[in-house]
């Protein structure tokens, strides 16, 4: 049965490494590229995405709508919504222009979703409702999804489980230990999470079979495939590993992670961008919205334009007041003392490594 290899490319650091590291692992594995072009990246975004088409090959630009009425889908769509700007509580942005756009493309076929979560990340991503499509996390220790480790590992399916890793499990002197943590059933106590990491901690290639073999009773994607190539992985990547990857294959970091220098009341800082996305995302910190005034100002007058009747990209707070000499000043020293703070802990100064993964939408990052 045939069953489609699909990769979407956000321009991000993470979705760039992953795209590299399949390409250069599983050179056989026949992956789909794709983009969701919102019409609203980033300049730099968009120069890393022509940088990785040349390493990778075609990658597909997914729009959610073409008209020449409004420069760009968010355009078309903000007017469809009575221009009602999307925010953390109404992300219509992210359904509208990636989601409903990438699951049109991908249809009815059976699909293998990658999705470039690191191992130093605890979250999920992008899980779509739509059965024919599983979300894969290559480099993380536990590649699958959350909905499948809930049904392998499910209480009602625990005779089943022990089947498998009685049939699965070579004999040996971790036989035992293995079974015991494979018998024992879920309680208030062995949840879901501690059973799974026992498992992977015993032997990682051993659970991924076990999982590979009950998905072949299941309508998963992946349980129609003869062979999987990753069920033998053992790598976990974390952010260090991204960037490595990025510079040794030439493609590079995505310039709106440079570290940019700035000074203010003599006291010395840097601003950059702590992530891809749209240029006037919600989700950004004050200090990058400083970031695109200073960087950008046509795109950040661009994002100004869009606040009218009362709708703001800041809770409580307009970009045009955001921009006022003073106030930029404050979120200027405002990061100062929290890379001071950072410093002083020996970690990085960059957004990224201050708020780690606090500020995004998993969906965005399809």
């Amino acid at each position: 049965m045939n069953v489609r290899h699909i990769l979407g490319i956000s321009g991000g650091k993470d979705s760039a490494a992953l795209a590299i590291y399949l390409k250069q692992k599983y050179p056989n594995l026949k992956i789909e590229y794709y983009n969701s072009d919102t019409g609203c990246e980033l300049e730099e975004t968009e120069n890393l995405i022509n940088r990785l088409e040349a390493y990778l090959g075609k990658i597909v630009r997914l729009r959610a709508v073409e008209t020449e009425i409004e420069p760009t889908p968010f355009h078309h769509y903000l007017k469809a919504m009575g221009g009602f700007l999307p925010s953390p509580q109404a992300r219509w942005c992210t359904k509208k222009m990636k989601l409903d756009r990438f699951e049109e493309f991908v249809g009815d076929d059976y699909a293998i979703s990658y999705v470039g979560i690191r191992g130093d990340e605890d979250r999920d991503g992008y899980i779509s409702t739509k059965p024919n499509i599983q979300a894969i996390f290559p480099f993380r220790k536990n590649i699958w999804s959350i909905d499948v480790i809930n049904k392998v590992l499910h209480n009602d399916n625990l005779e089943q489980l022990i089947d498998l890793y009685n049939k699965l499990c070579p004999e040996g002197w971790l036989k035992d230990d293995i079974m015991d943590v494979v018998m024992k059933p879920l309680s208030k106590t062995f949840f879901y999470s501690k059973k799974m990491n026992a498992l992977l901690d015993l032997d990682i290639k051993l659970f991924n079979h076990v999982v590979f073999e009950y998905l072949k009773t299941t309508d998963y994607p992946v349980g129609k495939l003869d062979e999987f190539p990753l069920l033998d992985n053992t790598d976990v990547l974390v952010k260090d590993d991204i960037f490595r990857i990025l510079r040794e294959s030439g493609v590079g970091v995505p310039a709106y992670y440079d570290e940019i220098p700035f000074e203010v009341d003599g006291k010395q800082g840097t601003y950059c961008r702590s992530r891809s996305g749209c240029y006037f995302c919600f989700f950004q910190q004050k200090i990058e919205w400083i970031w695109l005034l200073e960087q950008h100002p046509d795109l950040y007058a661009q994002a100004m334009e869009f606040e009218k009747d009362g709708y703001t990209w800041n809770q409580n707070e307009s970009l045009a007041e955001l921009c006022q000499p003073e106030r930029v000043r404050q979120i200027k020293l405002d990061i100062i003392k929290r890379q001071e703070e950072s410093r002083k802990q020996d970690k990085g100064t960059t957004l990224a490594d201050i708020l780690g993964g606090e500020i995004m939408c998993a969906n965005c990052f399809i």
